[in-house]
């Protein structure tokens, strides 16, 4: 087999792998939730793992006003305890 040939099936291999992605959509325009609460603690879990770090826009999906909010709603529940900052 030609090196070319196998760069090919190995590119045709690569486009079906991700040939259908699913569209991120931001869940707080999706369900309209005009203010992002510190206190709900579920929710903001949601969008920290484990470790305690938190997800960046590309992997979480949420626009970029959001996000802000978001980042600002999980640090204020850190600072008073409702979520940790580092997995034990």
């Amino acid at each position: 087999m030609d090196p070319r040939e196998r760069d090919r099936s190995k590119k045709k291999q690569f486009r079906k792998k991700f040939l259908f992605r699913k569209k991120k959509f931001c869940k707080f325009c999706e369900e309209k939730i005009p203010y992002i609460d510190y206190k709900d603690v579920r929710l903001l879990q949601g969008f920290t793992p484990e470790r305690g770090k938190i997800f960046p826009r590309r992997i979480s999906g949420t626009c970029a006003k959001h996000q802000r909010e978001l980042m600002q709603a999980i640090k204020r529940a850190r600072n008073i305890a409702l979520l940790p900052f580092t997995a034990d």
